[in-house]
């Protein structure tokens, strides 16, 4: 929020051409000489005008949408729109909070660029550009540097009370938390959140002179989940593989889930043999290892439980609580000289680079929002819980890189509000920090953010990390 240039997610001053198809355009020529303003004719051509924009910008969205299912991109149209949806509710609490405080709000647009459509409302243009890499809020009035018209100096945003100024710099980023918490409680109410695992039956092996194994005999089919064995709850493959050893060729009850149901299968484990993997190798010693088999692939998958309103709320704030501390510590190390040496080490070394990719957690490797959507369409391939977490974990990023106290970022605002209200003395004119002094300082961040940025994108394009939801 300054007079300097702003990236999305912050609000600021931005390209203020005059409005399409607004009643405020000014006098409209008609056949015989201007049009006033506001006469019938001039309102109802700006409302025509504003009808065929909007069906055009109709028509570009369904086109986008077309390309993208055609493509086979759905779910990176849903990651996009998802995306989009987050920055623009950033802006919105920008715009709510100015609003509350009387300040005055000349703009709210989502995207860059010229304009495809907007709207004025009050005082306020409302419209859609071209550029969707973010939406912005323009309030007048964030620096000193900003030049105003007098009549609407009362209502900048510098003339505001401390406690209004850090509300409006801050509500981008407690949006972002708000949103985090939304998402973790619909996900605790509805999808669920991981509550165990569960062993179902992915195949079957073939055996040697037989037409059917001890599983199928027993009627198992694919699909089928393990529940229990000889009356022991059986939860992972270890679990399973001990109870038919154990078993040394008796008969096992076997509880298994099919549709919902539960039924009791009677399976006899055969002996087999299995080779030592090492002979193969030329290192082992020649034997085999005998071993009770029932002729099952198996696969491990996580049990997701949805839990009652109360419990919902307390998961909630725990799993937003949990990943902001991780993600403070994440933001710490990539700052730190050690994360900046191996951000270094990874973009100059190919081989530290995949080392990086294929261990992003022991790594920190550093996520731009072209590894975020291809991490997202992964998640979404997995199951909608992966999909949302990746999203609250995305929004708490952002909240967080947001309140950075330094220029053109929220937190920069922020920090100059809380140093105005330090340096000002009681009974003294309210100090009003000198933003020019601090431009300097605001684009050498820039420059060290643009590197990290550029580093981090090259890492996802050339070595894409591998994907952990598979």
């Amino acid at each position: 929020m300054s007079s300097a240039p702003v990236p999305p997610g912050s609000p600021g001053p931005a390209a203020d051409a005059a409005p399409n198809g607004s009643p405020d355009d000014g006098p409209t020529p008609g056949a015989d000489g201007p049009t006033p303003a506001g006469s019938p004719d001039a309102v109802r051509r700006a409302r025509t005008r504003t009808r065929w924009a909007l069906v055009r910008l109709g028509l570009a969205v369904a086109l986008i949408v077309a390309v993208f299912l055609a493509a086979g991109l759905g779910p990176l149209l849903i990651f996009i729109a998802a995306l989009v949806a987050c920055v623009v509710l950033h802006e919105l609490g920008h715009y709510l909070t100015a609003k509350w405080s009387h300040m005055k709000v000349t703009e709210f647009f989502i995207g860059f660029g010229p304009r495809i459509w907007s709207v004025r409302r009050g005082e306020t243009d409302y419209g859609i550009k071209p550029i969707l890499a973010g939406a912005y809020v323009k309030i007048p009035g964030m620096t000193n540097l900003e030049q105003v018209d007098p009549g609407d100096e009362a209502r900048t945003y510098r003339q505001q009370p401390f406690r209004r100024r850090i509300l409006v710099a801050s509500a981008g980023s407690i949006m972002h938390f708000v949103i985090a918490l939304v998402l973790a409680l619909v996900l605790a109410l509805s999808v669920g959140v991981p509550s165990g695992t569960r062993v179902t039956v992915t195949g079957f092996t073939r055996w040697a002179g037989y037409r059917e194994n001890a599983a199928q005999l027993a009627g198992l089919e694919r699909g089928d989940t393990i529940v229990a064995v000889n009356g022991r709850s059986v939860t992972t493959i270890t679990q399973l593989v001990r109870a038919i050893q154990g078993s040394k060729g008796r008969a096992l009850s076997v509880v298994v889930e099919r549709d919902g149901r539960r039924s009791t299968r009677t399976v006899k484990p055969e002996l087999g043999y299995t080779v030592d993997t090492r002979e193969i190798l030329g290192k082992g010693t020649g034997k085999t290892k005998s071993e009770w088999l029932i002729g099952i692939e198996t696969n491990v998958a996580e049990v997701f439980k949805s839990k009652n309103p109360w419990d919902a709320v307390a998961w909630s704030g725990s799993d937003v609580g949990d990943i902001t501390r991780l993600t403070v510590v994440g933001l710490g190390h990539v700052v730190s000289p050690n994360g900046l040496s191996s951000l270094y080490h990874q973009v100059t070394n190919t081989q530290a680079a995949d080392q990086a990719a294929a261990n992003p957690a022991q790594s920190n490797r550093i996520l731009t929002v072209v590894g975020a959507a291809r991490l997202a369409t992964q998640a979404e391939a997995k199951g909608a819980y992966y999909f949302l977490s990746l999203l609250i974990a995305l929004n708490i990023a952002l909240g967080l890189l947001n309140m950075l106290p330094m220029l053109p970022l929220d937190g920069g605002h922020v920090a100059i509000a809380l140093y105005e209200r330090v340096r000002t003395r009681r009974g003294r004119p309210y100090y009003q920090a000198d933003a020019a002094k601090l431009m300097p300082v605001a684009y050498a961040f820039m420059a060290v953010l643009l590197v990290i940025v550029g580093s981090a994108l090259f890492l996802d394009i050339a070595h894409p990390i591998a994907n952990p939801f598979g």
